[in-house]
C-alpha cells in the first residue's frame, strides 16, 4: 500500500516548513504549498488523502480551499489550522464540514494524533466506497471483465463507437458476450438512459418475427386481438440489439431494412407508420459475409448494419482473463447463493485454465455456478467440478502427427460428439455441458449432419 499523501497549506513559511518535516518523518508524502490559491491548484490536480489548511491567509483563505475540498473530494478529510482560535472561527468550519480543528502553537503530539485520526477516517471511506463499487458490480450482470489487452483495445473502440448513431455488427462465437458488449455500447452512450432490448432473431417464423419486431394492429391476422407494440417501437430513444441477425426470414430482412432506412416502423395491419428514433446493435456467431455468400442475408441490409464490425475473440484466445473471470463469477455466485466460498483450489484452478471452452465465458460461468452450489466449505475443488471438465480436452495437431491440421468444423464436430457422449445422448445435457441452449445445439447438428 503506498504512503498517505498531505496536502499542506500554510501562508507562513517557518511552520511549513516545520510541520511539512514532521509529516515526512512520520511517513507521510507530504506537498506544501505557501498560499491559498498554491493549494487550490494542487487540489484540482492531485490526489491526496488528508488537507491540512490553515484557515487565515490573504486571498484565497481556509474557508475556500474547504469548500473546495468538500466539492471535489468529499471523501478526503480537511484539518483546519489557525492562529486566531476563536469559537465562532471552530463552529463555522465544523459546520462547513472541516474534520477537526487545530490552533497554534499546536503540540507535535496532539498534531500527530489528530493526522493520524483524519487518515484512518479517510482510509475507511475510501474502502466502504471500494467495497459498495465491487458490490455494484456484482450485482451487475452486464459487468465486462478483463485484463487481456486485445479486449481492452476492443473495449476502447467500443467507447468511442459509443458516441454516436452508427450501426455495429458484433461478431464472436456463442458465449463469448455479444450481448454484454451491447449492452456495453448502449450504456456509454447518449442513450443510456433509454431502454435496451434485445431479441434472439433465431428459429422464428416469419409472421412471428415480424410480429415481434414490427407490432401489429388488432384484427391483423387471426388471433390479433388487441394491438402490440413491436420491439423496434419498445426501443424507442434506446437500443434494439438484434442477436443473430442473420437467422431472420428474408422478408423480415427487406422491413427491417426499410425501417433503418426512413427511421419509421409500420406496424402489421397499420396505414400510417410511426416515427422511431432507435439505434441498432446486431450480432452473429458466424461471419456475415458468408450468410450473403449463401444467401441466407440481404446484401443492402448487410451494408446498412455492417457500418463497424466488433470481433469478440473466443475465451481459449484471452486464457489470462481465466483465472480472472473464475474469482469473479467466484464472488458474485457465492452473494447471490448466500454461499461462504472464497478461494478456488490450485488444481481446480489448472483444471479450469487449460480447458479450451467451447462454450466461452457462459460454460465458465456454468462451472463456477455448479461448483458454489455444490461446495460445502470455503474452497471450490476438483471435486465440485463437472467430471467431464479434465477428460475433454483440444487435440493438438502437429507436423509429426498430421500432413494437415484439422479443421475448425471438424474439431467442434469432434467436441460436440464427446459432450453427446457423456451425456449418454441426452441433447439438453449436453448443450448445457458445451454451455449453449438447445436450439443451438440443434442448429449446430444440423450444420454437421449428425
Amino acid at each position: 500500500m503506498s504512503e498517505p499523501h498531505i496536502l499542506l497549506i500554510d501562508d507562513e513559511a517557518i511552520a511549513l516548513t516545520n510541520l511539512t518535516h514532521v509529516l515526512k518523518r512520520e511517513g507521510y508524502a507530504v506537498t506544501a504549498c505557501k498560499d491559498g490559491a498554491e493549494g487550490l491548484a494542487a487540489l484540482r490536480r492531485g490526489d491526496f488523502d488528508l488537507v491540512l489548511t490553515d484557515l487565515r491567509m490573504p486571498g484565497v483563505d481556509g474557508m475556500e480551499v474547504l469548500r473546495e475540498a468538500r466539492l471535489t473530494h468529499p471523501d478526503v478529510p480537511v484539518i483546519m489550522i489557525t492562529g486566531h482560535a476563536s469559537l465562532d472561527s471552530a463552529v463555522e468550519a465544523m459546520k462547513a464540514g472541516a474534520y477537526h480543528y487545530i490552533a497554534k502553537p499546536f503540540r507535535l503530539a496532539e498534531a500527530r494524533e489528530v493526522v493520524r485520526g483524519a487518515l484512518e477516517m479517510s482510509r475507511v471511506r475510501r474502502e466502504n466506497r471500494d467495497l459498495k463499487l465491487r458490490i455494484e458490480q456484482l450485482r451487475n450482470p452486464h459487468t465486462l471483465i478483463t485484463q487481456d489487452l486485445g479486449m481492452q483495445r476492443l473495449l476502447e473502440t467500443a467507447r468511442r463507437i459509443a458516441g454516436t448513431d452508427s450501426s455495429v455488427v458484433i461478431h464472436g462465437e456463442s458465449g463469448t458476450g455479444k450481448e454484454l458488449l451491447a449492452r456495453y455500447i448502449h450504456q456509454s452512450s447518449r442513450r443510456a438512459q433509454g431502454p435496451f432490448i434485445a431479441f434472439n432473431c433465431g428459429a422464428l417464423s416469419e409472421d412471428l418475427a415480424a410480429s415481434e419486431l414490427f407490432g401489429h394492429e388488432k384484427g391483423a391476422f387471426t388471433g390479433a386481438q388487441a394491438r402490440k407494440i413491436g420491439l423496434l417501437e419498445a426501443a424507442q430513444g434506446g437500443t434494439l440489439f438484434l442477436d443473430e441477425v442473420a437467422e431472420l426470414p428474408l422478408s423480415v430482412q427487406i422491413k427491417l431494412l426499410r425501417v433503418l432506412q426512413e427511421r419509421e416502423v409500420l406496424r402489421v395491419g397499420a396505414v400510417e407508420p410511426v416515427k422511431i428514433d432507435v439505434r441498432v446493435l446486431a450480432a452473429s456467431n458466424r461471419d456475415l459475409q458468408e450468410a450473403l455468400d449463401a444467401g441466407q442475408m440481404r446484401g443492402d441490409l448487410y451494408f446498412r448494419l455492417n457500418v463497424v464490425t466488433l470481433s469478440l475473440p473466443p475465451l481459449r484466445e484471452r486464457r489470462d482473463d481465466i483465472p480472472l473471470l473464475a474469482y469473479y463469477l467466484l464472488r458474485k455466485f457465492a452473494v447471490t447463493m448466500d454461499r461462504p466460498v472464497k478461494e478456488i483450489s490450485p488444481e481446480s484452478m489448472q483444471r479450469l485454465a487449460e480447458y479450451d471452452y467451447p462454450g466461452n465465458v457462459r460454460e465458465l460461468s456454468n462451472f463456477i455456478e455448479r461448483g458454489v452450489a455444490l461446495a460445502r466449505g470455503e474452497v471450490l475443488d476438483v471435486e465440485h467440478l463437472p467430471q467431464h471438465l479434465g477428460k475433454l480436452t483440444v487435440r493438438v495437431f502437429t507436423p509429426e502427427l498430421a500432413a494437415a491440421p484439422a479443421t475448425l468444423e471438424a474439431q467442434e464436430k469432434e467436441h460436440i460428439l464427446r459432450a453427446l457422449e457423456l451425456a449418454r445422448g441426452n441433447r439438453s445435457e449436453a448443450a448445457r455441458m458445451l454451455g449453449i441452449d438447445r436450439v443451438s445445439l440443434w442448429r449446430k447438428l444440423k450444420k454437421l449432419g449428425l
